[in-house]
């Protein structure tokens, strides 16, 4: 029997406690289907299948806290009474899971109200992570070199002068590492380290949880609107349920010239930025200035936040670019929470489907900024294509 457990309700990403927040609100009957993807093509060793499920079924235990609730409401004054007196009263259903393994090849179908089924994404992930390593018997980097490490990085990225938070959840090395990361991080009471997309972490270390929405979010909004009005109407659902507050847009759904587009003064001048998660980060920014610019907005009042893939050297080269130009911070997942001598998992988790009104699937697609890594169904990504006149 596996170790692997997740402890609390709260480790999770915090953009689903947010998403979570407003599906209750707007779409409380709506049905989505979730699909693992194995973009790495790693080879999963016999009974992985038995220890992930033994592992989710576990998570039907979780429960939030007198303490977590208390925490939340504190520190995120944006999020209602009513919302943390469900979360209070929310369980995880592990009949939502389907898990099948064939062969080193694992199948993860989650399928159910989006309301209730948000929340597997990023546990999953992070369990499929940390029981791929143990069930290899790969052996990482000890703990003090993962600090000291984290402590180097830490100490560059103050030296470069950029506030910087951890975004590493889904794709974390294990509980453990993640840990030391963060214990690392809050070590320097000066640091320009600004808090973690891990609310638990954020709660354990007094730091702030930081997160807004997510792809799915505007995925489901084409399903459910059309491919024209995804951007839009998700903004705007956005602004209905927060008025102002969690104001970074993310902005590469349906590529950032689309995105653009619809991104309009009222947009521009509400949200305090954007975040940038996919393709040349130079030239988004230059984007995303001309586009302030355009709008008669001083862009140095608002700011990108960087969150693709990021190494110290690729947040050099940005800051080094953006100074002085647009106001920035960065996300960084994987570099910290998987640098410990061992390859990282390349997985994903994504919404595949949703559910109509007469009970037909739609599928939902991703057109990121990333020549040739559209996702999803490819009938519906060349429709996408058509009516977005989204060209290759």
């Amino acid at each position: 029997m596996s170790n692997v457990l997740l402890n609390s309700i709260l480790d999770n990403d915090f953009y689903k406690i947010t998403m979570q927040n407003a599906v209750v609100k707007l779409f409380p009957s709506s049905v989505v289907k979730y699909e693992f993807i194995n973009r790495g093509k790693h080879q999963f060793p016999e009974g992985f299948d038995v220890a992930l499920r033994e592992a989710v079924n576990k998570m039907a235990e979780l429960r939030l806290t007198k303490e977590e609730k208390k925490f939340m409401a504190r520190t995120c004054p944006y999020i209602d009474l009513p919302y943390l007196d469900f979360l209070e009263g929310y369980h995880y259903d592990p009949s939502e899971v389907k898990i099948q393994q064939d062969g080193t090849e694992l199948s993860v179908i989650v399928e159910g109200l989006w309301y209730r089924t948000i929340l597997w994404e990023v546990p999953l992930l992070s369990l499929i992570s940390e029981l791929h390593y143990e069930m290899n018997h790969m052996e990482r980097d000890s703990n003090e070199v993962v600090m000291k490490r984290t402590l180097d990085k830490a100490e560059s990225l103050n030296n470069l002068g950029v506030t910087f938070a951890e975004f590493g959840t889904r794709r974390r090395h294990s509980y453990k590492v993640q840990n030391l990361v963060m214990e690392a991080l809050t070590k320097n009471k000066r640091s320009t380290f600004i808090g973690s997309s891990n609310v638990h972490f954020a709660m354990k270390y007094g730091v702030k949880p930081i997160g807004t929405h997510a792809h799915e979010w505007f995925m489901f909004h084409a399903a459910e609107y059309g491919f024209k009005m995804a951007n839009q109407l998700a903004l705007e659902h956005w602004v209905d349920v927060y008025r102002g507050d969690l104001g970074v847009a993310l902005s590469d759904t349906y590529t950032t010239d689309v995105f653009f587009q619809q991104f309009d003064k009222k947009f521009a001048k509400l949200f305090d930025g954007v975040r940038h998660d996919s393709g040349d980060s130079l030239e988004f920014a230059d984007k995303t200035i001309a586009h302030y610019e355009k709008h008669g907005i001083n862009p140095l009042f608002k700011y990108i936040i960087f969150s693709d893939g990021l190494n110290l050297e690729k947040v050099e080269e940005i800051t080094n670019y953006c100074n002085g130009k647009i106001g920035i911070s960065f996300g960084i997942g994987t570099n910290l929470t998987n640098d410990v001598g061992l390859k990282p998992m390349n997985i994903v988790m994504k919404l595949i489907g949703v559910q109509s009104i007469n009970k037909e699937w739609i599928p939902t697609v991703k057109l990121s900024d990333e020549h040739g890594k559209y996702t999803g169904d490819p009938k519906m990504i060349e429709l996408a294509k058509e009516f977005l006149r989204i060209k290759d």
